[in-house]
């Protein structure tokens, strides 16, 4: 599955490297182009439509180091959440097993003094019978 995932992030970035080609190329190709009615573009035209498509490449660049950004910080925050989310199970399961030997030590306590308190029983029922 998250291969998956990477491969679809993969082609995603191949893709916008891709468009980030083709709008060089629009931008190259359109010194020099004619509006839809054939009439030529003025210089003036055609450095203002060079421009927005500077900015389209820029704003795009921008996105895609945002984009990375944003992946590698996520992939960070991912990796801390996982060690803090095993430090707690550790931490926790120490605790329990702690509990665990608590309670064998108190029942070994308890066991003892149950045998102790039996032997006394005996003693002073046999007192009673031999008086």
């Amino acid at each position: 599955m998250e291969g998956e995932e990477a491969d679809v992030g993969r082609k995603r970035m191949r893709q916008s490297v891709e468009d980030k080609q083709i709008m060089v190329t629009d931008a190259e190709e359109t010194v020099g182009e004619e509006t839809e009615d054939g009439v030529p573009l003025s210089e003036q035209m055609q450095l203002d439509i060079a421009s927005i498509h500077e900015k389209i490449n820029s704003f795009t660049n921008l996105v895609s180091e945002l984009m990375e950004s944003g992946k590698s910080l996520l992939l960070e925050i991912s990796n801390q959440f996982g060690e803090r989310l095993i430090s707690i199970h550790k931490e926790q399961t120490d605790k329990w097993e702690q509990e665990i030997r608590e309670l064998r030590l108190l029942d070994a306590a308890n066991e003892e003094t149950n045998s102790l308190l039996h032997d006394a029983r005996y003693l002073l029922q046999n007192v009673h019978i031999d008086s």
